[in-house]
Order: structure tokens, then C-alpha cells, then sequence
């Protein structure tokens, strides 16, 4: 059974920038892909980064684009999603995600892929 923890929300200015961290346990973090994945109040979840299981294949929202990377360390078990520019539109709470089976980071991010693991989340407010 993996397990992962987030870590790194917090609440910040608009335009400030936060480093989102999970360390995954319990099964072979090289060979999951991840994701990140946010749910404002009133909203569905959404898919915002993902990456593949060897890092080489990323996928992030067009709301994110240009301002987010998402990166990992298989050494670490660990993803990290960088976000700067942030923006009120970006509060939500954020959670990781993953996927133990081949899946294309398009479909993990999109949905069509459920995950299989779920973090407890981690609360990103960013103020006007």
C-alpha cells in the first residue's frame, strides 16, 4: 500500500511562490506516475501536473502553464510541484496522486487514468 504526504501549503500574497513536496511509502516509487491534482471550495477536482514514473514526460493545466513545473526524485520518493506567480485563482487544496499501472500523463491529469493513491492535501491560499 503506498502512501503519500504532502507538504509545503501555505498561505501567500498573490504573486508569491510555494514548493509543494510529497514523499510517497510503501511500494516502488519508480515505477508510479504522479500527480498533482487541486479542489477549490464549490469545485470539482482538477488535474494540474503530472509526471511520468522516470520524469521524462510531463503534463500540466493550460491555467498552470508557464508558472508551475513539477519535477521528482526517485531517489527521494519524492515530487515536488514549484509554483510561482501565484494567484487567487489558485486557492484550493492541493493533493498528490498515484498511479501504479503505464498510463500517459495526459490521461492520468485528465481523469481518464484514476488514481490509485491519494495524500491527505494541503491547503494553498493565495490572497489579492
Amino acid at each position: 500500500q503506498v502512501q503519500l504526504v504532502e507538504s509545503g501549503g501555505a498561505w501567500v500574497q498573490a504573486g508569491g511562490s510555494l514548493r509543494l513536496s510529497c514523499v510517497a511509502s510503501g511500494g516502488a516509487f519508480d515505477q508510479l506516475s504522479m500527480g498533482w491534482f487541486r479542489q477549490a471550495p464549490g469545485k470539482e477536482r482538477e488535474g494540474v501536473s503530472c509526471i511520468s514514473s522516470s520524469g521524462d514526460s510531463t503534463n500540466y493545466a493550460d491555467s498552470v502553464k508557464g508558472r508551475f513545473s513539477i519535477s521528482r526524485d526517485n531517489a527521494r520518493n519524492t515530487v515536488v510541484l514549484q509554483m510561482n506567480s501565484l494567484q487567487p485563482e489558485d486557492t484550493a487544496v492541493y493533493y498528490c496522486a498515484a498511479v501504479p499501472i503505464p498510463t500517459t500523463v495526459k490521461a492520468l491529469c485528465s481523469g481518464t487514468q484514476r488514481p490509485s493513491y491519494w495524500g491527505q492535501g494541503t491547503q494553498v491560499t493565495v490572497s489579492s
